[in-house]
């Protein structure tokens, strides 16, 4: 069943639980991630991200992911992760996806909104949904995850909210993309402001890495959906690693891997609390 970020994110904040967005490259990575929530009968956001576009081309896999989405048997968002040019969001709309994240967060406050509102404008006139990005989500390989000066502000959440009319929020408070090279701290006083002062839900990205009270924590205090992409790429290289240790051919690689993603893929259902929700 394929829907945009608002058929499923509202209830999620009112009941306190997230939904997981898995950014899913390949069919491999695709079929693991719909089966688990199929099976835990759990909304679910799929997808892919402009920086992976390298990986597995926009054309070449929106009619897969869109298909998917469309016999699902749980609600399905098929989501544009960390667009960041016009063009890109344009092309992913025209695709079918039902929902865009617009990051204009390295750029000032002002030039974001502005060009976050006319993506929104645009996408609603597609019935799509639009996630937006305010303060700055680093990367881990780089440290970032400790540069609490670009920790999102409620002043800015809330006026950036107001001006563009965004679905969702993503907001930095001690999270990165990537791999951790220390223990991230998450903000969860600036989480909880962040969620009495907006009716948006809130978005975590980075979240492959953290600990299950760290999911739990933030969840808790305000996130409604969180990204999820790493993880999935280590459990794939896991069972390429066994499988070709045991001397299996491709097939078996490949049921291999989409064992993984499945399992994988089931457990943040599960600590995210969305089993059962569809």
């Amino acid at each position: 069943m394929l829907v945009n970020l608002n058929d499923v994110l509202q209830k999620a904040r009112e009941e306190k639980y997230a939904v997981g967005l898995f950014n899913t490259i390949d069919t491999d990575m695709l079929q693991g991630a719909i089966e688990a929530a199929e099976q835990l009968r759990s909304p679910i956001i799929i997808g892919t991200a402009e920086i992976l576009l390298p990986y597995g081309e926009l054309r070449l896999i929106a009619p897969s992911v869109i298909s998917a989405a469309e016999r699902a048997s749980v609600p399905v968002v098929v989501h544009y992760d960390h667009g960041l040019t016009f063009e890109r969001c344009m092309e992913a709309l025209s695709l079918g996806f039902t929902s865009v994240m617009f990051d204009a967060s390295s750029v000032p406050f002002d030039a974001n909104a502005e060009q976050t509102r006319e993506i929104v404008k645009i996408a609603h006139a597609f019935g799509a949904s639009v996630e937006g990005e305010i303060g700055h989500v680093g990367e881990a390989a780089a440290g970032d995850e400790l540069a609490t000066d670009a920790y999102t502000t409620v002043d800015e959440a809330v006026s950036y909210a107001e001006k563009t009319g965004v679905d969702a929020l993503a907001v930095a408070i001690g999270t990165a993309h990537g791999v951790y090279k220390s223990k991230p701290e998450l903000n969860l006083d600036r989480l909880k402001a962040l969620r009495g002062a907006l009716g948006t839900p809130l978005v975590l990205h980075g979240g492959s890495g953290l600990s299950e009270q760290n999911f739990k924590n933030a969840i808790s205090n305000g996130i409604s959906k969180i990204n999820i992409f790493t993880d999935l790429c280590l459990a794939g290289c896991d069972a390429m690693k066994m499988e070709t240790e045991k001397g299996s051919g491709y097939l078996d690689i490949r049921a291999a891997r989409v064992d993984k993603f499945r399992a994988t893929v089931a457990e943040k259902i599960k600590l995210f609390g969305s089993a059962g929700k569809a």
